[in-house]
């Protein structure tokens, strides 16, 4: 298997561009944060379809574990596996609670765990802003 490995610690605009082609039709991500007793915790989580820009954005209920482990930690890392690339990107997480921005994200998969719609009580949005991104690419898929 040939494969391409690049990382990205402070990514030019072509590099960011690499990134958003490899994660634009992904809708799952692994969002890693940390825990209280400082372990790691995974678990999938649906990206909402933006452009990515070096920001990854995912709805969250207010009281879940992964939010009180971004609020006292933000550490965090959200992982792409596609057909023939993959794709790690770090940094920081923030939670917004921004009506407006929760209204222009929300989408149909969104309904599914928040059925009040946008104005759900407790829904937030988890803003994951990139430090650095790790791709793994398999031209021709191989």
């Amino acid at each position: 298997m040939t494969d391409t490995h690049h990382e990205q610690p402070h990514a030019s605009s072509d590099e960011v561009a690499k990134v958003r082609e490899l994660v634009k039709d992904e809708k799952i991500a692994m969002l890693t944060t940390v825990a209280t007793d400082g372990s790691l915790v995974s678990r999938p989580m649906g990206v909402q379809a933006v452009d990515f820009d070096g920001d990854l954005w995912f709805f969250a209920a207010a009281d879940s574990h992964k939010v009180a482990e971004i609020a006292r930690d933000s550490a965090a890392n959200a992982a792409f596996s596609g057909s023939t690339s993959w794709v790690s990107v770090s940094g920081r997480a923030s939670l917004v609670r921004d009506r407006d921005t929760i209204r222009e994200l929300w989408n149909t998969v969104a309904d599914a765990w928040f059925p009040d719609g946008p104005d759900t009580a407790g829904v937030v949005l988890i803003r994951l802003h990139a430090d650095s991104a790790e791709y793994w690419d398999s031209p021709g898929g191989r």
